[in-house]
């Protein structure tokens, strides 16, 4: 029956590659495939068998377990191997319980406030014994557990002399002007009335054969106690300067000192020019 079916098999085979390349891949597989199945069922079945048997072969090398004649299963419990670079956690030796000494104890609670509270005399506490929940005096002296701390080390190390940072004093003659002044020299009424005053006492009847515009600048020094000195001036005209510098020294009333970058009061110089006009 088996080669019937392979001549059948054969023959439509035959047909259906008639007038083809047999040497084609397909006609080849078609021929061979009962082989082929018959192969791959064989090392199918050879596969499932070795999976199925591998585990009781590795049971049956692993097992501590005896089998008794009567049916019974005895175990056979072994020592675990333990590896020589494994290091076991050492063995805890459990805390002896032991009791305090006996020594000299006083009474150290507080009583309970009453107002029936008998009022008892109380021995005098020796010097040896410590705090404790009841008096206790014939018993060993308490030992001396106070810490005393060590005396610190002084150094004998000389201590090193800061300079003291002195601010150089302004000479009291010198006259500070320009930059070095951080407060001008003012009047204390103000630089309009200082003006007024000075126009209020000038004496004009020596100047009426003038014709036009008189000018000069007085300039005085500012002392630092608020008065004035040097009076100077620079105009063209001699008459018109010494009529200035003389309503100048008679004006009354004291000025403050300008001050240096230090904030000290100096002497400093003070400019005031003075212009007329006179027409005939």
């Amino acid at each position: 029956m088996k080669h019937l079916l392979e001549n059948k098999e054969f023959r439509f085979n035959e047909v259906l590659f008639e007038h083809r390349n047999k040497e084609y891949g397909a006609y080849v597989l078609r021929n061979e495939s009962d082989k082929i199945l018959t192969k791959a069922l064989f090392v199918g079945v050879s596969l499932l068998a070795a999976i199925s048997v591998t585990p009781f072969v590795i049971n049956a090398f692993k097992s501590d377990t005896i089998v008794l004649s009567d049916g019974g299963v005895e175990i056979n419990l072994k020592d675990p191997v333990i590896p020589d670079d494994v290091i076991l956690p050492p063995k805890v030796q459990p805390l002896q319980q032991t009791t305090a000494p006996v020594v000299k104890t006083f009474d150290n609670t507080v009583p309970t406030p009453s107002r029936t509270a008998p009022d008892t005399k109380k021995e005098e506490i020796p010097s040896d014994a410590i705090a404790g929940l009841k008096d206790n005096f014939k018993a060993d002296p308490a030992p001396n557990t106070s810490y005393v701390p060590a005396a610190p080390t002084i150094g004998t190390g000389t201590i090193p002399t800061i300079p003291k940072v002195e601010i150089p004093k302004e000479d009291p003659s010198k006259i500070v002007e320009g930059s070095e002044l951080s407060v001008e020299a003012s009047y204390e009424g103000g630089i309009n009335a200082f003006r007024d005053k000075v126009m209020n006492k000038f004496d004009t009847s020596g100047f009426e054969d003038n014709n036009g515009v008189v000018k000069t600048t007085v300039t005085f020094i500012v002392e630092t106690n608020g008065t004035i000195s040097g009076i100077k001036t620079d105009g063209k005209d001699a008459s018109f300067n010494s009529e200035a510098a003389r309503v100048i020294k008679q004006i009354k009333g004291s000025w403050k000192p300008g001050k240096n970058k230090q904030g000290q009061a100096v002497r400093s110089y003070f400019k005031f020019p003075i212009s007329m006009k006179f027409e005939n």
